[in-house]
């Protein structure tokens, strides 16, 4: 299996930012997940806040999750 097809993209709202840049996001299936920044939103300096909607990819072992994107 190739690893792009294993990927679950989720919807969701910054609800708390953490230390560390990492945030609590509440995804759209009611679920909370603690997220980190994923490497290219690092690079490029694009900051979140409480109440953005990003999309996370969740990870399948289900510990965290990466934001991928601000919307």
């Amino acid at each position: 299996m190739d690893d792009q097809e294993e990927i679950d993209l989720v919807e969701g709202r910054i609800t708390e930012t953490l230390p560390s840049t990492l945030f609590r996001v509440k995804l759209s299936n009611g679920k909370e997940l603690i997220s980190y920044l994923g490497g290219k939103m690092r690079v490029h300096k694009i900051k979140v806040l409480v109440g953005d909607k990003v999309m996370v990819q969740v990870d399948p072992y289900g510990g965290k999750g990466r934001i991928i994107k601000r919307l």
